[in-house]
């Protein structure tokens, strides 16, 4: 749940999901500058899709093992065939629109994969037992989720890997079940490195991002989701953005329509 300098993520066609199939999953997305806009915040005019990033390596299409100490690899979209998506979530945000995004969670009856900003989970440890309570996975996404993950030293990477990781080993009991670097959509060599000798199998990305952290209304958020979704997505949403409430009952709703059921991230790739 990731609750603004240059653009960020791209909401990726379902073609070019396809295309990327052969690629691999977390390092495109350019950084934002500094922390994500507060939700409220006067929205921009919509993003127009933009070309697909290549990744640093072939995504994964299932989980695998790697070798001890050896580079993550990225997962972006299943390939199993099976009608299913996962909703994963950045999470971190205000309080009350993170309550109020769980309690959309519960009653839609979804589950969902959250990825904690940990600098944020340090400070309300409580979430990550809610969020386990209810039966969702849950993940690592950075300490600090700085803008420009992808341009800094490989030192710098090693800090943000290795203190989120020391966080979620102290609030859950591990280190989280994936790494999802901050504002790029593809992980760099480097990240994939650090992640990797950190001990984590997989860095996650995703082939849906409708832009919700721009705060560009419920509407928008539910078209851009259903347009490019497909057997297999990863989708990509935020907790700390008040249209993403009122848009996710929307999209499930949807999802359903599509034949598509939303599973955990585990299962989806299994």
């Amino acid at each position: 749940m990731c609750i603004p300098g240059r653009p960020t993520r791209r909401i990726l066609m379902a073609g070019a999901a396809v295309t990327l199939m052969g690629c691999s999953a977390t390092a495109g997305n350019a950084g934002r500058a500094g922390a994500q806009p507060e939700a409220g915040a006067p929205s921009p005019a919509p993003a127009a899709p933009a070309a697909a990033s290549q990744p640093a390596q072939p995504s994964a299409t299932a989980l695998t093992p790697t070798a001890a100490g050896g580079p993550a690899t990225e997962l972006m979209r299943a390939s199993s065939g099976r009608p299913e998506v996962a909703l994963t979530f950045h999470t971190n945000g205000d309080i009350a629109l993170v309550d109020g995004l769980l309690a959309a969670v519960a009653q839609a009856r979804v589950p969902i994969t959250c990825m904690f900003v940990c600098n944020w989970l340090e400070r309300y440890p409580d979430y990550a037992r809610r969020v386990r309570d209810g039966g969702h996975e849950i993940g690592n996404h950075t300490y600090t989720h700085l803008a420009d993950l992808d341009r800094q030293s490989v030192s710098v990477v090693r800090t943000e890997v290795e203190r989120s990781q020391e966080i979620m080993d102290r609030v859950t009991g591990g280190p989280g079940d994936y790494f999802r670097p901050s504002a790029m959509h593809h992980s760099t060599p480097a990240v994939l490195a650090e992640a990797g000798r950190a001990g984590y199998a997989h860095c996650l990305s995703y082939d849906v991002d409708p832009l919700d952290y721009t705060d560009p209304g419920a509407d928008a958020v539910v078209t851009r989701t259903l347009a490019t979704v497909q057997p297999g997505s990863v989708i990509s949403l935020h907790f700390g953005h008040a249209g993403t409430i009122p848009a996710l009952p929307r999209i499930v709703a949807g999802l359903q329509q599509k034949g598509l059921r939303p599973v955990t991230v585990r299962e989806l790739f299994a």
